[in-house]
């Protein structure tokens, strides 16, 4: 994987903390600095362990799919893609996010915003074959995310949702074309 298929990732992953962080700023009314670290600890440090764990167990079953391996890494990247392009242009009443910056709140909130992570980090297992790779991949995912998250809780207190569903958008288009790029890859080169 090189540096730029790294970093099209990262960004795609860091959309959905995107998103709740401007959601956060936006409830949050008063932003300050520690908010914004905050945020950016929470949801970079999540999407940097969830990849490591699903590096850990796609790592365990490369030896089973090798054969069609980029495949799977495909559908996966391709639904993830999907979902977050479907969730961002469904029509439905927007959930209401919690101004607290709480243990709970925000513990929650980096779970569900790093589920696709995992399944990114699965097919990690399947393409870095070297634990200081892996954690220098997801240092990095982890260091993009904390400053999009960052940001995200800051122009979530002066713009508001404007581009929130945007963000979102992008980012399952992101992890589609990354997908098409790694099927693509492995079939025609």
């Amino acid at each position: 994987m090189s540096f730029i298929d790294l970093l099209i990732l990262a960004v795609g992953l860091s959309m959905d903390a995107f998103a709740v962080s401007i959601c956060k700023g936006l409830a949050a009314k008063k932003v300050g600095i520690s908010q914004m670290c905050c945020a950016g600890l929470w949801f970079g440090g999540f999407q940097a362990l969830m990849p490591f764990l699903g590096w850990f167990l796609g790592s365990q079953f490369k030896s089973f799919i090798e054969d069609f391996d980029h495949w799977i890494a495909f559908i996966l990247l391709a639904a993830i893609g999907i979902n977050m392009i479907r969730e961002a242009l469904s029509a439905k009443e927007e959930d209401e996010v919690s101004a607290s910056f709480g243990v709970k709140t925000m513990f929650i909130m980096a779970i569900a915003t790093s589920i696709d992570a995992l399944a990114v980090g699965i097919t990690f297992g399947l393409f870095l074959n070297s634990l200081s790779k892996i954690i220098a991949s997801c240092l990095f995912i982890c260091s993009v995310t904390f400053g999009f998250s960052a940001a995200g809780v800051k122009i979530g207190s002066v713009f508001g949702a404007a581009y929130e569903k945007k963000a979102e958008t992008v980012g399952g288009i992101i992890l589609i074309a990354l997908g098409i790029k790694i099927l693509v890859e492995h079939l025609f080169f």
